[in-house]
């Protein structure tokens, strides 16, 4: 089965319809059976569904609940939700449709029906995601670009944790555009942010190109020895490119300087922006000393 196909979350407290539902749908999704609202709720943070079809009569939990306790969280809140109910007067589907829900479909329903409006919505989150990618991702590098790195700076991460943030520019940038054009280097730019991107190994690390020829890597759970590692890895990588540059005044061949600050979080989690500064006095640091080198806080 296809780990990348849409995933439907289905929640009914009736056995037969949980599995009609997922005999409709199998072909297309991967189908999440839930028996209750309470279930649904821990499936739904757990598996983040592309879209819930949603009873509304259940014990306990009923649909509308679920509905607002989805909403009322950032990381649920933008899933679509279909009610699929035996309520059939319009009542019961203006209230529906006011608590957010995107569709109503009544019972008995009719499996052609199911799968063309599970499909209109499913195609619909792909597009709102695929905008969202673009809003997020530099054009020219295809990493992530500033608003990202921003996004990622403004969450709240474990409190009491390091996160090391590193900021770098590949040396006498405007000589090499002078020199080998700026096709060259735009074409520079590219192989720079990937060679520091095969550096990180896991999934929170981030490079994203901040403006320019300069690039932010940001690193959670990770201190002062960590990140002085990964920005010489990072450093390594682009020499190893072995792409000449006849003006540098660093070396004969393109190279970067980076400066790097490590910061242990406090009770609040969030990311002081102090660090970015901090890692910028760095990287002014290493241009400094000769370029083509790390240099940290300490």
């Amino acid at each position: 089965m296809s780990t990348d196909r849409p995933k439907v979350l289905v929640v009914d407290d009736e056995p037969g319809n949980r599995g009609l539902l997922a005999e409709v749908l199998k072909d297309d999704y991967t189908v999440v059976l839930a028996k209750s609202g309470e279930m649904a709720l821990a499936l739904a943070a757990r598996h983040r569904p592309d879209i819930v079809l949603l009873d509304v009569v259940m014990p306990g939990m009923d649909g509308y609940q679920v509905l607002r306790t989805l909403k009322s969280q950032d990381e649920t809140r933008h899933i679509p939700v279909i009610f699929i109910s035996a309520l059939d007067s319009m009542a019961d589907e203006e209230k529906g449709l006011l608590l957010g829900a995107v569709d109503y479909i009544t019972k008995p329903f009719h499996a052609p029906i199911v799968r063309a409006r599970v499909r209109n919505h499913a195609e619909a989150v792909s597009h709102r995601r695929l905008l969202e990618r673009l809003a997020l991702v530099d054009g020219l590098t295809e990493v992530p670009n500033r608003r990202r790195l921003e996004q990622a700076l403004q969450l709240r991460w474990a409190p009491g944790q390091y996160v090391s943030v590193i900021l770098l520019d590949v040396d006498h940038f405007k000589l090499y555009n002078d020199h080998y054009g700026h096709s060259g280097g735009d074409r520079v730019l590219r192989q720079v942010a990937g060679a520091v991107q095969k550096t990180l190994k896991r999934e929170t690390d981030l490079v994203a190109r901040y403006g320019g020829e300069e690039f932010v890597m940001f690193l959670p759970h990770t201190d002062a020895v960590g990140g002085q590692v990964c920005a010489e890895l990072a450093r390594k990588a682009v020499e190893s490119l072995h792409i000449a540059h006849e003006k540098s005044l660093a070396s004969p061949l393109l190279s970067i300087s980076l400066g790097g600050t490590s910061v242990k979080l406090g009770p609040d989690g969030l990311v002081p922006y102090r660090v970015l500064e901090q890692s910028d006095q760095q990287l002014y640091r290493a241009k400094q000393l000769g370029r083509n080198r790390v240099c940290w806080s300490d």
